[in-house]
């Protein structure tokens, strides 16, 4: 990659986007192809929790924590047993959020190679953890091992968003395939359940994990020999332009059009700024910790703290949930069954939308939209005796979260600005992680307190949700209001008559 320090400022560099084109256009459609490969593989396959857990069911885990009564009783999973079970994957959520922040400062003085390798070695460790869990005595291997498959997630699904920028006309696609592998990832505990309980017979969690060593490998291979050892960096026509001018020089027509060739067109159009008044770029520019302490950190951190702990409450929890709401074990089987396959897939099918959605509308629109989708997401958690209530509150569930976290992330870019976007973005997920582990307590109020009822905490849970969601809505819509009003005055002031539309 080519730079050049300024005249007026030694220290600036001008970073000239020709990084990319050092690199032959086969072999970084090789690193995408790889990249979408191993997180489809790796990613998110913790949050295929609901597909896994029957089979650790199967294979008695924590079945030991049951009571004599309980298993006299023939219950398929027993109070006790459920919570462990749950625990494991609530620290497995917590440590996936929280280590975001970790993940990021190794990818920054390391490179995307190094965080590559430490992701392959940390899913190595689970898989090892989970295929001599059966031998462990001395401690409990299962939250252990899950953690570390966790964890793994990050530092592999995190440094392949940098190659969005192999091909930065096409950026929003290789987003969407690497995304898209991500979300589809959870279908991979889906395929060995499906395998386990198919007429090969059961396929120990040992003969599974032991196997699945090969992907680790796979994943150190690629890194070592096809992936990228620094991120490609390319920058802006904007930003070259202004600083190369303020070295006074001059680019040539000629060199503008070759930059806009490889950078295509700015995304920011005067529409959409037009759309998000008084929103995109309401806190750029201000220290970051006036960003935390103000309601635009505040309102997204709450209503995000909410969602997070909502979507990980019902994939931990869908099979109980729905034994529960339609009184029968069989038929919360279906509800959980229908869940592992529209997870991976309806976050694939709606990616496309996702784009389509926060291209098209403002920010306020699409919170709004949020709100009214994680609303009927708690009523729906409130109908007994409905497959059609059930059926439909799975969909939305599995639309809504790719929906949510792309949200989140589009909201904090906006509202903040690249330069601290990191760090705001962090810590929203952060926070979100560690309040997660209120999820043991959601549990034990579901299975200890209320004997399998799952409506009032999902009630709790539809009030907390609608009340942060309608404040944010209501202070999105202020500053917006308050930004138009303050540019018709400013239109006034400077015309000295009304500008159009202004009163």
């Amino acid at each position: 990659m080519a730079s050049t320090a300024t005249a007026a400022d030694p220290l600036v560099k001008v970073v000239t986007p020709i990084a990319v084109a050092q690199v032959s256009a086969a072999r970084r459609i090789l690193q995408i192809l790889s990249a979408v490969i191993y997180c489809l593989l790796s990613a998110g396959i913790v949050f295929g929790y609901a597909a896994l857990k029957p089979v650790l069911v199967e294979e008695g885990i924590y079945r030991d924590k049951c009571t004599p009564a309980e298993i006299e009783e023939g219950v398929q999973v027993c109070h006790q047993q459920e919570i462990k079970l749950n625990m494991m994957f609530t620290v497995a959520a917590v440590a996936t959020n929280m280590c975001a922040m970790v993940v990021g400062i190794v990818l920054d003085r390391y490179g995307p190679r190094f965080t590559g390798f430490i992701g392959s070695i940390l899913l190595a460790l689970g898989c090892f953890g989970f295929g001599v869990s059966s031998k462990v005595t001395i401690f409990d291997p299962y939250p252990a091992s899950y953690l570390f498959l966790a964890t793994a997630g990050p530092f592999i699904f995190i440094p392949s968003m940098n190659l969005a920028n192999t091909f930065p006309r096409h950026s929003g696609l290789i987003l969407s395939l690497i995304t898209g592998a991500f979300d589809s990832s959870p279908a991979i505990f889906l395929v060995y359940r499906l395998l386990y309980q198919s007429s090969f017979g059961p396929i120990s969690l040992r003969s599974w994990f032991v196997a699945y060593l090969v992907v680790p490998v796979f994943i150190f291979f690629a890194q070592l020999f096809v992936m990228p050892s620094e991120s490609y960096t390319i920058a802006s026509v904007e930003s070259v332009d202004r600083v190369m001018n303020q070295d006074e020089r001059v680019r040539s027509p000629s060199s503008v059009s070759e930059a806009e060739t490889l950078l295509g067109e700015s995304p920011l159009a005067d529409e959409v700024e037009e759309r998000n008044k008084g929103v995109y770029g309401a806190m750029h520019g201000r220290d970051v910790k006036d960003q935390l302490r103000s309601f635009w950190f505040w309102g997204i951190a709450g209503f995000t703290i909410i969602q997070m702990l909502r979507i990980n409450y019902f994939v931990a929890t869908v099979r109980a949930q729905y034994e529960f709401l339609l009184h029968s074990y069989e038929a919360s089987v279906a509800i959980n069954s229908f869940f592992d396959v529209a997870l991976p897939l309806g976050g694939l099918i709606a990616i496309p939308f996702i784009g389509t959605y926060l291209d098209t509308f403002s920010l306020l629109t699409i919170i709004s939209t949020l709100v009214v989708c994680t609303t009927s997401m708690g009523l729906l958690g409130l109908v007994q005796d409905s497959f059609t209530a059930a059926y439909l509150n799975v969909i939305i569930i599995v639309v809504y979260r790719p929906f949510y976290y792309t949200v989140v992330s589009d909201y904090c870019a906006k509202v903040f600005g690249v330069a601290t976007f990191g760090k705001v973005y962090g810590v929203v997920i952060c926070l979100s992680g560690m309040l997660n582990l209120l999820q043991a307590i959601l549990d034990m109020i579901t299975f200890k307190w209320c004997n399998g009822d799952p409506r009032p905490v999902n009630t709790m849970l539809l009030v907390f949700g609608l009340v942060t969601g309608a404040a944010l809505v209501t202070f999105v819509k202020a500053k917006g209001d308050q930004a138009r009003c303050e540019g018709k005055k400013l239109l006034v002031d400077r015309t000295g008559r009304p500008g159009y539309g202004a009163i």
